[in-house]
């Protein structure tokens, strides 16, 4: 059992357990999910981000391409009182989602170490193996995201030093958003990093960037 806050979640064998970059992500929901927003949880894991979520959000979208980390966020969404408010869906990224399906709030603790690929053993694994770089699936949400976020919405991602965190600001930059690092903790060989999101009109961006 993992303990946040007042809230409670249990975590099964093949399934993330909550660490430093999903509190990391924890810690800034309150300044960032909006009463009746509608949110996506990438990456669900235990369901915790979902959850948290759920309490101010209208309607939370959960998808995990591990079934049991689904499993697991059904129980605790259960236990947390908020069933009626997330979705869950089982596949790879936004392979899933329909394309028509935009959301106000995107998070995303994104696999981010730098492994082999035969490095995933069991379904845990995917929660973390980055590829050779760290970068395999940053970059494919990257290249995706944008187009199933409204206009004014945020993205909150979670990443490593170890997989270039200036990379991840200039391809975001290149795909039309605004993106800064909100908050960042430092934990042994890495700094884990987590990086704010914005879309905004092109008038907006142009204002900002001076």
């Amino acid at each position: 059992m993992v303990f946040f806050k007042e809230y409670a979640f249990h975590v099964f064998d093949d399934v993330y357990e909550p660490a430093e970059d999903t509190f990391l992500l924890a810690e800034n929901l309150d300044t960032s999910v909006n009463l009746g927003d509608v949110v996506l949880d990438m990456g669900a894991g235990c369901g915790i981000l979902a959850i948290l979520s759920a309490l101010k959000a209208d309607k939370v979208v959960a998808v995990d391409v591990n079934p049991q980390a689904l499993q697991c966020t059904k129980v605790n969404r259960r236990l947390n009182g908020v069933s009626e408010k997330i979705d869950l869906i089982r596949g790879d990224l936004f392979e899933p989602i329909k394309k028509e399906e935009i959301f106000d709030l995107i998070l995303f603790n994104a696999p981010y170490l730098p492994t082999k690929e035969d490095e995933v053993a069991g379904w845990v694994d995917y929660a973390w193996v980055g590829g050779e770089t760290g970068r395999t699936v940053i970059d494919r949400f990257i290249f995706s995201a944008p187009r199933y976020l409204k206009m004014g919405g945020s993205i909150l991602l979670v990443q490593s030093t170890l997989s270039d965190v200036d990379e991840t600001l200039e391809k975001l930059d290149k795909q039309g958003l605004n993106a800064s690092i909100m908050d960042e903790r430092k934990v042994a060989f890495e700094t884990i990093v987590l990086i704010e999101v914005e879309k905004l009109p092109l008038k907006s961006r142009i204002v900002e960037n001076g």
